[in-house]
């Protein structure tokens, strides 16, 4: 696991190909990242399927209920066959544009 602090957004990448391994670690370290934004990078990880994917619903609920972003970069996936109710991006750009849009919609009150 690999975690880089930018500003209000903190990016955390899957390195062990482990999925769910790092899932239970990032829900072990949540305290460690609950006043940033997330973006969890799993692109380098080839096993990244569906239900990988769900098992980081809660946590994304949890941190998305607390007024917060969470993003999941994820390549290599038919995008629609995802969960609406969670943000799936092919590239860390499109996260940090997630996120950058997301803030500017808290700001204004939405």
């Amino acid at each position: 696991m690999k975690v880089e602090e930018k500003g209000h957004t903190v990016i955390i990448k899957e390195t062990q190909g482990d999925i769910f391994a790092f899932r239970d670690k990032i829900t072990t370290e949540y305290n460690s990242f609950k006043d940033f934004n997330i973006i969890l990078d799993l692109s380098q990880n080839p096993d990244v399927d569906l239900k990988a994917i769900l098992s980081f619903l809660p946590l994304s609920n949890k941190h998305r209920k607390a007024k917060k972003s969470f993003v999941l970069v994820v390549s290599g996936i038919d995008f629609n066959d995802m969960p609406e109710e969670m943000i799936i991006v092919p590239t860390l750009l499109e996260g940090n544009d997630i996120i950058e849009m997301e803030e500017i919609e808290r700001d204004l009150g939405f």
